[in-house]
């Protein structure tokens, strides 16, 4: 199974958007590091929303 380019395109900008990495870095990691460097970012998204940041 392979991960739809459309997802891996917008994980890719999600992450670099937030922690400015290079694209190849994050292409690099592997699929669940990647997905909870997501989770993570958007935790701190709602943490920061919520005024716990």
């Amino acid at each position: 199974m392979t991960h739809p380019a459309d997802r891996l395109r917008e994980e890719v900008a999600y992450i670099a958007y937030h922690f400015h990495w290079a694209c190849a870095d994050i292409l690099g990691l592997p699929h669940g590091e990647r997905r909870a460097w997501v989770r993570e970012i958007a935790r701190i998204n709602v943490a920061s929303a919520d005024g716990g940041w």
